[in-house]
């Protein structure tokens, strides 16, 4: 027992500094973006002062933050930026990310109906701090959906547990995050109920968690979000190829699939820096940990959304592997992997198939770091070479400025 804490608590501490390595270096080295992390911080500084924040520090008109995004973290992080300043967001992503790779540990650590073998839960753990979409936020700067993101581990623990209080707890706690999670979380909810058909009372909650999320999204989107909004309406609709709004985006997935579909896989804005993007994302994915959810189809149904709100999106940047857009899967890929790989009957075959996904996760990492088709900052990834850690001005000039 002492062993495995010891296990756990270096393998904290190894994953803690390679992550402050990348996030909170390239702040100091001043690598970070006023549009997230610039913004939010700002945002802080309102909020501590029981103040509204008005976007004006990126819009020319101002306007309410809440009609950008509806995320109600960062009300709740901004006592700490009285300590941690303009690290806040930062530290709190990476302390998310860290209580979400424990939370796939426990997820598989404390199974009583099933025989999990010892290796496991920590091999899955691994495989999740070490998977590509993590890195990539890391890289980029700060959103809430990294950190609403790391409750999942947790909601999928409380549902089998059946502590279902704490599961709608943990629910909300996503759903505050951002606007667009509470979609998210109707569809995991509803791979949920596919994957336990048969425990009827766990269905009956987890129904009144989707129509809970369903109505949530609409809410948020439809009626407070334009409250906030300049012009009444919802700014956040950018999928044009599909229609003007939500409606018409539905009724067009419905009515034509196969075009839809097409959308998936072919670049619809015809942007030349936009080719292969999104075929990179699907051998990312796939090689992450996809082609093990073929034994468990009911957590793709998780990532529907998660597809179509990048794959359809007018912003080509939106479609690849960079930045935060890659972090709703990791939660779904690891954990429904595992349970892919604990009901595979022969145990040699289980066991290579748990080592190979970790193996494949850092793969994929690498090749992030190391060369990709959409362009990304390698400076602000590649923690083993100097340039991470350099400028070309001199960072204590800066520093000395900004003091004065």
């Amino acid at each position: 027992m002492r062993l495995l804490k010891d296990k756990l608590f270096f393998t904290f501490l190894f994953f803690g500094i390679i992550y402050s390595l990348i996030s909170l270096v390239n702040h100091y080295c001043f690598r970070t973006y006023a549009l997230d992390l610039g913004a939010y911080t700002n945002a802080l500084y309102d909020y501590i002062r029981l103040q509204w924040n008005d976007s004006g520090v990126f819009k020319e008109v101002p306007e309410n933050l809440l009609a950008d995004h509806f995320d109600l973290y960062l009300m709740a992080f901004a006592l700490f930026s009285l300590v941690l300043k303009t690290y806040t967001l930062l530290v709190w992503q990476i302390v998310a990310i860290l209580v979400g790779g424990y939370g796939v540990y426990r997820y598989f650590k404390t199974r009583t109906d099933i025989q999990v073998p010892l290796y496991l839960p920590f091999v899955m753990m691994l495989s999740f701090f070490l998977f590509y979409g993590i890195y990539s936020a890391l890289s980029y700067d700060y959103h809430s959906n990294v950190v609403a993101s790391m409750l999942v581990p947790y909601l999928f623990l409380f549902i089998r547990e059946k502590k279902y209080l704490k599961s709608f707890f943990v629910l909300v706690l996503i759903c505050i995050a951002k606007e667009n999670l509470s979609l998210w979380m109707s569809f995991v909810l509803l791979g949920l109920i596919i994957e336990r058909y048969k425990e009827m009372d766990t269905v009956k909650y987890l129904s009144v968690f989707l129509i809970f999320s369903g109505i949530y999204f609409f809410m948020i989107t439809q009626v407070v979000m334009p409250l906030f909004s300049n012009d009444g309406k919802f700014l956040q609709f950018k999928y044009s190829v599909l229609g003007q709004d939500y409606v018409s985006a539905i009724y067009y997935i419905l009515t034509h699939p196969i075009e839809a579909c097409k959308i998936l896989f072919i670049n619809h804005t015809q942007h030349p820096n936009a080719n292969y993007v999104k075929a990179e994302l699907h051998v990312f994915v796939l090689l992450s940990g996809l082609w093990a959810l073929f034994f468990k189809p009911s957590y793709m149904v998780m990532l529907i959304p998660i597809y179509f709100q990048k794959l359809f999106h007018d912003n080509y940047l939106m479609w690849g592997i960079d930045a935060h857009y890659s972090i709703e899967y990791a939660p779904i890929l690891v954990i429904g992997a595992g349970e892919s790989f604990l009901s595979i009957k022969n145990h040699k075959t289980q066991k290579i198939l748990t080592y190979l996904f970790c193996i494949l996760n850092l793969v994929c990492t690498i090749r992030l770091m190391d060369r990709t088709i959409m362009f990304t900052n390698k400076s602000r990834i590649r923690i083993y070479q100097s340039s991470h850690y350099q400028r070309d001005f001199k960072l204590d000039d800066v520093y000395n400025a900004i003091q004065l």
